[in-house]
């Protein structure tokens, strides 16, 4: 019996040492790349001591006293919190996630070469001045200091996948805005593949009730500017891999609102401007605060892409600036005719022209390679794969054309007045946006910043490509572009709504965000005479719903004619007394945007058929122009339900039947009291890490954050959105919230939704999440003397060896 417990108290004995060592070792690999902000680091290269101030929030303020001392810290201090995801935003661009993810990511890698991102980039970089050029290498110079001093304290996700990153190069920087292009572009060839589908299906007429009639919306940006399935199989696959990169947070942009405001309609008589992009809610997020001051000649903070140096969105000490998506139509599809003898060939214009052919070697993580092509006609890469050697469909992109986005951020972070500002988005091609303006000197503005192409077609219909008569005439000049300056209304507002009225003469796109978001933002601002910070806060915040508004009462009044069960007249009375306030805490909302997604699907499904339904219904912007088409034209056929023969089904039927089904739903999954089916329960989002997916990794080392219940939808000022096709799985939302006032910029206001660090283990990763979910802000110090008074860290760089 001694011998049993001497045995059973070595095993326990063991089993605790062994337990005790693997949490020092998980700890180990969770902290190791953890960075003390209050070290002083000796930095080579460095010509003066730089100076890094961090507040609370450890958001980096940094003070040098020339550029390159700036840009080198930068480098350094950015690698300290976010050099992984750097990395994996590297390696989007160059096609070179397979390295480090294995062979599931093979195809997504030979999408994203054919791109040739890097390509552009080292073009741009041969053509860029030597104060640009500088700015990059020392920022490079910066990352490699830090890899090389690190090398054994690198973040755990370097550890996890067992490899080490490359030394940072300048083309890189240059990449991550070459990206940010093809982000941008979305999924319109999606669209219009979709579409394709519908025409061949149903023929012209009927599918028109499926397209974006833009022409009917009053609500502009700038008013006062005067072939078979199988074939196309290809468009899956591609929706396929976008996925993958949205898995992964590689996505940047997505929706967005801005506003400015003049001194005549503010309660300090200086502007006010607010700004929020719309992008996925992952962590660590894509957007990285900083703040840049070089003594005597820049002061200027906001928000950068890691990966590169330069503030995207923010405010210098003169001007402030901010972005929503243009929704420029910018990509088009081509089909191209193949040589049946010769498959390296196309015909154009009457010939046969040389397909250009690109090896690739895509090596995979565990040391295999594989060879594929690529392949190219004069527009770009032919995306459909070759399954069928008579024809396939190229794509013309924005992104491949020459444009200096660098340069123009460069300026924008310099720029002291409109005409700065307007040379500077003059740069814009390849990434398009509205660029909203304001200034300490009391002027607000907005101007279409990017490259609208001049071209033949409608835009969102496959093209022939056996002739240049498709092919882009160049691009919209930038003087043609819409503008607003000092606009007699006092102010300037966008949120991806149409752009410019029927009478502009150029096409710049067709999937446009509804009007609702920008009809209730002017709505708000024209409410007060005077608007003040804590009127911004309310707005950016807001939740009431133009959408509801605008459906409500057409439901109410067929729904109190139809016959209903008791629970279904105590779920209307519930919706019926909803204020249209997307509230996590009301039940209203879940019973309307299920509804709304069930009507969709009982009114197009019998029709199309589950394959070509499952498509449309994914892309979300054609479901919700059908929906707003629908509700114009409420005796369209489509409403019909042909797998009835004994009668011809309306809109008002449809309206019953989705209402009916949405109750059954509800109550099978929230249960028999309507007046609890709060919305927050079942519409929530995760902050999800891109090895998150991973639960014992997400489990042990705390990647992900959340859930968190949130109130609003796509159709409210604060988005919280979700994909049609896992309802109501929260995955966009605000990625930034900026109120900047020109009359004492540090009483602005910003706040993000998840922290300075990307690094799981630091008490930063995730610390601004709760204020951003109850819609508060931090405070956002610009002067020197606030960001010394509000300082918890203090790093000092000392030049040396």
């Amino acid at each position: 019996m001694k011998i049993l417990k001497k045995i059973a108290f070595v095993v326990v004995f063991l089993i605790v040492i062994i337990a005790i060592s693997g949490y020092f070792f998980l700890h180990h690999i969770a902290h190791k790349g953890v960075p003390d902000y209050n070290q002083d680091i000796n930095l080579k290269n460095l010509s003066e001591e730089v100076i890094v101030y961090r507040d609370s929030l450890a958001i980096p303020h940094i003070i040098a006293q020339n550029d390159e001392d700036l840009y080198r810290a930068v480098g350094y201090v950015m690698a300290q919190d976010r050099l992984w995801q750097m990395d994996l935003l590297r390696r989007v661009t160059m096609g070179r996630l397979s390295e480090i993810f294995g062979e599931d990511f093979v195809e997504t890698d030979l999408l994203l070469r054919s791109l040739r991102i890097f390509e552009k980039s080292q073009l741009i970089l041969s053509k860029t001045g030597p104060e640009k050029i500088n700015a990059l290498e020392a920022y490079s110079d910066g990352v490699n200091q830090y890899i090389e001093q690190n090398e054994k304290n690198l973040p755990l996700e370097f550890s996890i996948l067992g490899y080490k990153p490359d030394k940072w190069e300048p083309a890189y920087s240059m990449n991550i805005i070459g990206y940010m292009a093809w982000d941008l572009a979305g999924s319109a060839y999606s669209s219009e593949v979709i579409l394709y589908k519908l025409l061949e299906k149903f023929g012209k007429e009927k599918i028109k009730d499926l397209i974006p009639v833009v022409a009917n919306r009053p609500d502009i940006v700038y008013p006062y500017f005067k072939f078979d399935d199988e074939k196309l199989e290809f468009v899956k696959e591609m929706t396929a891999h976008q996925e993958v990169l949205r898995n992964i947070g590689a996505q940047i942009f997505c929706g967005s609102n801005n506003w400015a405001v003049s001194g005549k309609k503010t309660v300090s008589g200086k502007p006010l401007f607010a700004n929020d992009m719309h992008l996925g809610l992952n962590a660590p997020g894509i957007w990285y605060q900083m703040h840049h001051i070089i003594e005597g000649k820049m002061n200027v903070t906001g928000v950068v892409v890691p990966g590169q140096p330069l503030i995207v969105a923010g405010h210098n000490d003169s001007i402030a600036w901010g972005m929503t998506n243009l929704y420029v139509d910018d990509i088009d599809l081509y089909l191209e005719k193949i040589n049946p003898e010769d498959s390296g060939k196309y015909m154009f214009n009457g010939e046969w022209k040389d397909l250009e052919v690109r090896k690739e070697i895509i090596k995979i993580k565990g040391g295999e390679e594989i060879e594929r092509e690529l392949r190219f006609t004069h527009r770009g890469p032919i995306i459909s794969g070759f399954k069928d050697l008579s024809d396939a469909i190229s794509m013309r992109w924005i992104g491949n054309d020459y444009s200096n986005e660098l340069r123009g951020v460069y300026l924008l972070n310099r720029a002291n007045n409109w005409e700065d500002f307007k040379n500077a988005i003059s740069s814009f091609q390849s990434v398009s946006q509205n660029f909203a303006y304001a200034d300490a000197d009391g002027n607000i503005g907005l101007y279409a910043g990017g490259g609208v192409p001049v071209r033949k077609g409608n835009g969102y219909s496959i093209m022939s490509g056996e002739t240049d008569e498709y092919d882009w005439k160049g691009v919209v000049p930038f003087e043609q572009l819409p503008h607003s300056y000092n606009p007699e209304s006092g102010f300037v507002s966008s949120a991806n709504n149409k752009t410019a009225g029927d009478d502009y003469p150029y096409y710049i796109g067709t999937y446009f965000s509804q009007e609702y978001r920008i009809k209730r933002i002017r709505e708000l601002l024209n409410q007060k005479e005077k608007l003040s910070r804590e009127d911004f806060i309310r707005i950016q915040n807001d939740q009431n719903s133009v959408l509801v508004k605008k459906l409500k009462n057409d439901i109410i009044e067929i729904l109190k004619e139809a016959e209903l069960s008791d629970i279904e007249e105590k779920a209307l009375e519930v919706f019926a007394n909803w204020d249209g306030e997307m509230s996590a805490e009301a039940a209203g909302p879940a019973v309307f945007e299920n509804f709304y997604l069930t009507l969709a699907r009982n009114v197009l499904l019998d029709d199309m058929g589950e394959d070509l339904f499952y498509e449309y219904h994914g892309n979300s912007s054609l479901v919700k122009n059908f929906i707003e088409n629908l509700w114009a034209d409420k005796k369209m056929k489509w409403c019909d339900d042909i797998s009835t023969t004994d009668k011809e089904e309306g809109f008002d039927e449809m309206v019953v039947k989705s209402y009916k089904d949405v109750i059954v739903k509800l109550r099978e999954k929230m249960g028999d009291s309507p007046e609890r089916w709060f919305w927050g329960s079942i519409h929530k989002f995760t902050l999800t890490h891109p090895l998150g997916g991973v639960k014992l990794l997400s489990k042990v080392f705390k990647l992900n954050r959340g859930p968190y219940e949130v109130g609003g939808s796509f159709h409210t000022i604060r988005p919280f959105s979700y994909p049609f096709k896992a309802p109501f799985n929260v995955d966009h939302g605000a990625s930034q919230r900026h109120i900047y006032l020109t009359d004492n910029w540090d009483k602005s206001l910003s706040v993000i939704p998840t922290g300075t660090s990307g690094v799981p283990a630091s008490d930063h990763y995730c610390d601004q999440t709760d204020l951003y979910v109850n819609g508060k802000y931090h405070s956002d110090m610009f002067s020197k003397n606030m960001v010394i008074k509000h300082t918890k860290y203090t790093m000092k760089f000392i030049p040396g060896e």
